[in-house]
């Protein structure tokens, strides 16, 4: 009947044929994770967008457009289970010197439009979402910066939970831009240099003002299993979930199961 099992129309007959199965399994997950703990901040590293659309003999664009579209679900899936603060790791610093100028370009514009559509989103105002976009700003197109201040102007009386888009995003360069401004205040006077320590250096990252900097949970699809300098610093203490999954295909059960895999876990802050 298909002649290529790994074709776009394969795998639309399959999950149409396990749709009711999967409904069945995620209602079996949910009352396993219902009445657990849930993380207070999640972070996530949505890979393998272009994996996912060269397995389907696709142009790498594609995953990339259906990777965004996935976010929005996981946006709300997050959301929907009353987890605070998600901090999404969106664009390297490292993509931006690898990838190709096509490629980057593509990426702008899918970013560009995608802060575009949060601020039309409207479960950001009924959930009171504060957005904000950490990384080097700077580097990024004028678009971008101007879309990412307007809607970090919009929501910055939001309090009860925050989203978090890493754009042009490096956990070293991260620390190395808290330093450069530690030192500058130390220079002026502000903080004498033997009040330096952890507590203090972290006031100076880019997530100093979240209620919940450190994520309790962070999550990686695709199968790779590092942090690729995501949160660095903030990331000491964070469980850690790795997934085979691409991201394109990530599901409800699949985000589920990272929870339950957290909830059964026993946290130590310490070795």
């Amino acid at each position: 009947m298909f002649k290529n099992l790994t074709s776009p129309k394969f795998f639309a007959v399959m999950n149409f044929l396990l749709k009711p199965v999967y409904k069945v399994y995620e209602k079996w997950l949910w009352l396993q994770i219902k009445n657990g703990p849930i993380p207070k901040h999640v972070a996530i590293i949505p890979d393998g967008n272009r994996r996912w659309a060269k397995s389907l003999g696709l142009d790498p664009k594609v995953g990339h457009l259906y990777g965004y579209e996935r976010m929005k679900e996981v946006v709300s899936w997050c959301l929907d289970l009353g987890i605070k603060t998600l901090t999404v790791y969106a664009l390297s610093i490292d993509n931006l010197r690898k990838r190709s100028k096509d490629e980057i370009g593509h990426l702008f514009n899918l970013i560009s439009e995608g802060l575009k559509a949060l601020l039309k989103y409207d479960i950001i105002v009924k959930k009171k979402v504060k957005v904000k976009v950490i990384g080097r700003k700077e580097i990024l197109p004028k678009r971008i910066r101007e879309i990412a201040e307007e809607i970090e102007r919009k929501t910055r009386n939001f309090n009860e939970r925050h989203l978090y888009i890493a754009i042009g995003y490096g956990g070293r360069e991260e620390i190395v831009d808290a330093v450069k401004s530690l030192v500058k205040d130390v220079i002026e006077g502000k903080i004498k240099p033997n009040e330096i320590d952890e507590e203090i250096l972290s006031k100076y990252m880019y997530t100093s003002d979240l209620p919940n900097p450190e994520p309790d949970l962070i999550i990686r699809t695709s199968g790779e299993e590092r942090l690729s300098g995501f949160l660095l610093w903030q990331s000491a203490y964070s469980e850690l979930y790795f997934c085979d999954v691409h991201w394109p295909s990530f599901r409800k059960i699949d985000f589920w199961r990272a929870i339950r895999s957290y909830q059964r876990r026993e946290r130590r802050f310490g070795a």
